[in-house]
């Protein structure tokens, strides 16, 4: 591979660390050329830089501050292009909205996440040597960058990555959701019986817990959630175990205890930075939605047009098919650069919503597993945890929204090209719970769809998984592979280099693909 996981692990990975290690003030400056560390200088002091590096570039954001590490552009191509446009949180005009894989995008993420986001979290690991509460942390972050990976690609290099060879074999994904439980579990028997609060390695660098042991304990036990509701089609047995034991054991309750990373100059929120200057607009399936309900979210998210109406861009239109029509564009004040230009500088990274645990709890009470609540309670309780995050907070507001009977309408494009095939609108049940369970089930789909926003990688996942139908499909397509067509894509394809320089390797991980390396091979948990 041209960019080998053999790669200068310290030089690259303790680079990015250098820099984004200035982002805390009070943690000591590592003054020693990054390209000249060998491992057995990797102490305990930089532990916490390392994790910092990991974190951020684990989330795919990357930094105009560290150029020939990374840059925003890998969260542009990696999740704007990719899982953002497959499950239309925004259109991008590129050939991805028609599901087509173009100019080597799916590379990027792939390519940043082994030369960037491993080799840190590898560091960090060997930094934090003899600190249980470090490692029961870093056990979980593991956990939760390549569950991101392994969900969109299949099988990965997950064991041996960063073993600093050549070759570099692949891991089924069976194979790696088994491990993904036994280093949760392992890290909540860690950090559930510790007697410390922070770990003081981490506190300068954690920009998402400051090295809060119990709020790393809850999010552990929410990603369990998490991937028990993953396997529930596949295993449903040991997914009604998982999540069980996560919810007993303590999932996030509050917008207090959600993950979001704390933006800085240094490390800003490269969705702020690029949405607009890039051209990304709201969807017609998001529009859809977010007016026929009267979601007061919408307001938050995105702009109106100049005629004083939303108008969301319907995904797989042709290229200019829509001339110089008008688009809702982000909205600066919450989701844009902002007036002041700062907000990427500003704005906290979404990165796991409290609100989430609710919807997967009410999925989970209606397949019969020991959720804390009934169905109804935790739907309606996600939906008020959702609101609240994003500024709503008029009871009278939260409460007409929870028991609303509107339905989602037929996107305002059509009165500018009434003939174009949208006339079948997704989703056609309201907010208000319904009495059918299979209704039930598609409500939950669609407010987590809405809750989880703007985090797509998850959202991508969960839709592939519950295959609720809450999105237009493509106007058009250029991908006729089996399982494409105008679908929801089912995975990323390999890397090209990984073929010239890892053939083998890939090779076999096509085989525990057990299917073609194509957009339309279903994942191992991915059943319906």
């Amino acid at each position: 591979m041209k960019y080998s996981f053999k790669i200068k692990t310290l030089g690259v990975a303790l680079m990015a660390v250098t820099i984004l290690s200035s982002c805390a003030g009070d943690f000591d400056e590592i003054n020693t050329d990054p390209n000249s560390l060998t491992e057995d200088q990797l102490d305990a002091t930089l532990a916490g830089p390392s994790f910092a590096s990991a974190i951020y570039a684990g989330i795919h954001n990357g930094s105009y501050s560290s150029p020939g590490v990374d840059d925003q552009g890998t969260w542009g191509i990696a999740t704007g292009i990719l899982s953002s446009t497959f499950i239309q949180y925004l259109n991008c005009g590129y050939g991805t909205e028609r599901n087509a894989f173009v100019n080597g995008y799916e590379g990027r993420g792939w390519t940043r996440f082994y030369t960037v986001a491993v080799p840190a979290l590898n560091n960090a690991i060997k930094a934090s040597a003899g600190n249980a509460e470090a490692l029961a942390i870093l056990k979980i972050w593991k956990v939760f960058m390549y569950n991101q990976m392994v969900d969109a690609y299949g099988p990965i290099p997950y064991t041996e990555a960063g073993n600093g060879k050549a070759k570099v074999p692949y891991d089924s994904v069976e194979f790696i959701y088994e491990d993904f439980f036994k280093l949760l579990d392992e890290a909540n028997t860690t950090l559930s019986g510790s007697a410390i609060t922070t770990v003081a390695s981490f506190q300068p660098n954690d920009r998402l817990y400051a090295g809060n042991v119990a709020n790393w304990r809850v999010f552990g036990n929410s990603l369990r959630l998490r991937l028990a509701l993953r396997i529930s089609d596949i295993e449903p047995a040991k997914a009604k175990t998982q999540a069980e034991a996560a919810v007993a054991a303590g999932v996030m309750q509050t917008n207090e205890q959600g993950a979001f990373f704390k933006a800085s100059n240094i490390t800003p929120n490269n969705l702020n930075m690029i949405v607009n200057s890039w051209g990304y607009t709201m969807t017609a399936s998001m529009e859809s939605i977010l007016v026929g309900y009267n979601d007061p979210r919408l307001a938050k998210w995105f702009a109106k047009i100049d005629t004083g109406v939303y108008r969301g861009q319907p995904i797989g239109g042709l290229e200019d098919q829509f001339g110089t029509t008008k688009f809702s564009a982000f909205n600066n004040d919450v989701m844009g650069n902002g007036a002041a230009g700062n907000l990427s500088e500003s704005k906290n990274i979404e990165v796991f919503m409290a609100s989430e645990n609710y919807f997967s709890r009410a999925e989970g009470a209606l397949n019969g597993w020991n959720m804390g609540g009934s169905a109804q309670s935790l739907y309606e309780e996600g939906i008020r945890m959702s609101l609240r995050q994003w500024g709503i907070t008029d009871t009278a507001a939260i409460n007409a929204y929870v028991a609303g009977n509107t339905l989602p309408t037929l996107p305002n494009i059509l009165t500018v090209y009434p003939t174009l095939d949208l006339q079948d609108i997704p989703v056609k049940l309201p907010v208000a719970w319904s009495a059918a369970v299979t209704s039930q089930r598609t409500q939950i789909a669609v407010q987590k769809y809405l809750a989880i926003f703007p985090e797509s990688w998850e959202s991508w996942a969960d839709l592939r998984r519950s295959d609720a139908k809450v999105i237009y499909p493509p106007l058009n397509t250029d991908n006729n592979d089996a399982g494409v067509g105008k679908s929801l894509m089912k995975r990323i394809i390999y890397v090209t280099n990984e073929y010239s320089s890892n053939k083998d390797a890939v090779t076999d991980g096509i085989t525990k693909l057990k299917g073609p390396d194509t957009g339309g091979t279903k994942l191992w948990w991915d059943t319906k």
